[in-house]
């Protein structure tokens, strides 16, 4: 094992990491660096759950890659980071963790602030990508080592140890190499390792992205039963794919460009996403502009009929509505269009129609004949399907839910009384005079 990869395997295991003996900053947010900056370091405690990131700035130069990140992660809940490359999650992670030092803010962990505290005083677990076992160990050692470099009592090693590894099945690998384990298997360890320190908080960092589709679904859902079973730890599980946060969390923080975009329960950024950024990313979607009327929208000289609420009339909207929820052939609020392409997906055909410049996705049940390429069909949604978005709310302002006196993403019963409070029209009357 590289001295690199030893760095990340001792640091995931929430082991102390060695601290360099110069005075330069190194990113590890040590208590001195908290004192320099006008904070006393937060004393250890034992393992505290919930995350509280307050107003979080991170920068490397002029480059800010986590721009004033306000976000709470309840006791016990799984809060899912969902974002492109490059979009801050893995960087609000490694705030968490103590890998990284803020700029500015504060992060928080049980309503402590650990801000100025090495990652190994900070009682969190940690699962990284690349599994960050050590290959020389068998997997019993693995899931000890985080225990003995915290100085756990040797008479209890044993039996955390074993009750981490039955907890995620793996029992009777015990005494197995790594090299002997199954990828899965080898993150399976990962997570037994993180778990047997019993942490407040678990930090998952993509840690399916290295695993095949097969086993990606097997772990889902071995991580869905972990988090029934440990009702109290936090869960901070950063991904970019969507069908992992659809699946695990309890909420979703949508990020992009450094910045919060949106954040919710998966069944609200996906039935009713406030932006098209948030609307695109969360599941696909049909984004088309469309000009509020008086009983509907219009589109391309088509009325369309659905609810606007107190949208004004004449004012520019985006409609959007998911490919699953369109439907082949008359009906409510008719597009025609031309046919641009079929695939096929086993269970399923996705069509992609031409309309008005326009194309639109419309995924089916798998059809016993497909049109042919250029063949003209109709398709039709629902109105109660629909939503209608801000135009041009692409995701570089954070959206109105994000917008109150609490904080931009709080606990699930603040996030929902705040996103209530929000008027429900993509444009009021009032605020159609100022533009």
């Amino acid at each position: 094992m590289t001295g690199r990869a030893a760095a990340v395997a001792t640091m995931a295991s929430g082991a102390p990491a060695a601290r360099p003996d110069t005075g330069t900053d190194t990113g590890t947010g040590t208590g001195t660096q908290a004192a320099a900056a006008g904070r006393a370091p937060a004393p250890a405690a034992g393992p505290a759950s919930g995350i509280r990131f307050d107003r979080v700035s991170v920068a490397y130069g002029k480059n800010v890659v986590l721009d004033g990140l306000d976000l709470t992660v309840e006791p016990g809940e799984v809060m899912a980071l969902l974002g492109p490359s490059g979009s801050g999650k893995t960087t609000a992670l490694r705030a968490v963790a103590g890998f990284v030092q803020p700029v500015s803010g504060r992060v928080l962990i049980g309503g402590r602030d650990m801000t100025g505290l090495p990652p190994h005083r900070r009682g969190i677990g940690m699962v990284v990508q690349q599994y960050a076992l050590f290959p020389h160990m068998r997997v019993a050692d693995n899931v000890a080592f985080g225990l003995k470099a915290r100085k756990a009592p040797r008479g209890e090693i044993a039996g955390r140890v074993a009750e981490a590894l039955e907890m995620t099945g793996m029992a009777a690998y015990a005494r197995r190499y790594p090299r002997e384990l199954s990828g899965g298997q080898q993150q399976r360890v990962a997570i037994a390792r993180a778990l047997a320190t019993r942490p407040g908080v678990l930090l998952l960092d993509e840690p399916l992205s290295a695993l095949d589709a097969q086993l990606r679904s097997g772990m889902l859902a071995e991580l869905a039963r972990l988090h029934r079973e440990l009702p109290d730890v936090s869960i901070l599980y950063v991904t970019h794919d969507q069908v992992e946060a659809l699946t695990l969390a309890d909420r979703i923080a949508v990020m992009d460009k450094a910045r919060l975009q949106d954040c919710g329960t998966p069944q609200d950024l996906y039935r009713r996403p406030s932006t098209e950024f948030t609307a695109s990313f969360v599941g696909n979607a049909n984004l088309l502009p469309v000009t509020v009327g008086d009983n509907g929208v219009t589109f391309a000289g088509t009325e369309l009929s659905l609810a606007t609420g107190e949208a004004a009339k004449g004012a520019s909207a985006t409609l959007c509505v998911r490919p699953h929820l369109v439907g082949l052939g008359e009906g409510p609020n008719t597009l025609r269009g031309s046919v641009a392409e079929v695939q096929w997906r086993g269970s399923t055909h996705r069509l992609f129609v031409d309309v008005a410049g326009h194309r639109l996705k419309a995924d089916l049940r798998e059809l016993r004949e497909t049109p042919a390429l250029g063949d003209e069909v109709a398709l039709h949604f629902a109105p109660e399907d629909a939503v209608l978005l801000p135009a041009g709310a692409g995701g570089d302002t954070p959206p109105a839910r994000a917008h109150s006196d609490a904080p931009a993403c709080a606990g699930g019963a603040e996030t929902a009384a705040a996103a209530g409070s929000t008027a429900a029209a993509v444009v009021t009357k009032g605020s159609a005079a100022h533009g």
